[in-house]
């Protein structure tokens, strides 16, 4: 080599294998090199040993994954651009028009359209072979998910609807955004069984749920196109909601779902609470 060349940087990753073992484990949990990246500057601050770019993460799977990390984890970090396509086909036939008494997304309040508050979810189906289908909540503030497994009827569907708006406190559940699928046809009884304000989209307008279609996105590191969904418990479904739930969001300021929704459970519980007399 010749005087005054610099040799060959070597990986962050490569000299720290105690950093690279917690790169791999994020991976393992589908976590993005951004999530990963951003994770570590809220969890280690300040500490440089603990701290790693994205482009470095990235150039470690892409360029030297016989290196730091092995070829194997690749497999856990795949989002193709066959899950990034427009899901919007599915949306294409002539009920959407024709749901009755549908309050459009244009009417939501501004609490809802700017995040202010939690307790508003949009809602859709995953898709599956063989008609099976799963519902996906998700809530618009924090980005927490829920999963419920359904059949393909719409009653059924709907019946899901209910059962799940029960399990969370009445401030946490005050709206719910759809677009116009034959499930909800009956939607007005999902609104006296819960007194939960539903909003529709426009039609063939799926992008004006945005937190559901980003979610979706994701789920399909879990469930890819093709799959039957019937075959997957409520357990495996709640197993998998929890894996999203506690990945780090950018949004959230590299927070986790999981921590946000708590937060606002915590603060409904202490409105709850009478005020003590002086």
């Amino acid at each position: 080599m010749a005087s005054g060349e610099s040799s060959p940087k070597v990986c962050k990753l490569v000299e720290n294998r105690t950093l690279a073992h917690i790169v791999a484990s994020k991976l393992q949990l589908q976590w993005s090199p951004e999530q990963i990246a951003g994770w570590l500057r809220c969890t280690y601050p300040g500490n440089e040993d603990y701290q790693v770019s994205h482009e470095t993460i990235y150039r470690s799977l892409f360029i030297q994954a016989r290196g730091a990390l092995k070829k194997e984890l690749l497999e856990h970090f795949r989002r193709t651009r066959a899950m990034r396509r427009s899901r919007h086909h599915t949306l294409k036939t002539g009920t959407h028009d024709r749901i009755s008494e549908a309050v459009s997304i244009s009417e939501r309040p501004a609490a809802v359209e700017d995040r202010a508050r939690p307790g508003h979810w949009e809602r859709n189906l995953l898709l599956g072979s063989g008609n099976s289908q799963i519902a996906t909540l998700v809530e618009r503030q924090t980005c927490y998910v829920m999963l419920a497994k359904v059949a393909s009827d719409t009653e059924t569907v709907i019946n899901a609807l209910i059962k799940h708006a029960h399990k969370l406190p009445e401030e946490l559940y005050k709206s719910l955004t759809w677009d116009r699928g034959k499930e909800m046809v009956e939607h007005t009884r999902f609104t006296v069984a819960t007194d939960i304000k539903v909003y529709f989209c426009a039609p063939q307008s799926p992008w004006q749920r945005g937190s559901n279609e980003n979610t979706d996105g994701l789920l399909r590191q879990y469930f890819p196109k093709g799959t039957d969904l019937s075959a997957y418990s409520q357990a495996k479904l709640n197993a998998v909601a929890r894996r999203l739930n506690e990945r780090p969001r950018k949004t959230l300021n590299y927070e986790t779902p999981a921590k946000r929704f708590h937060q606002s459970r915590c603060i409904h519980r202490l409105n709850l609470q009478p005020s003590r007399a002086n």
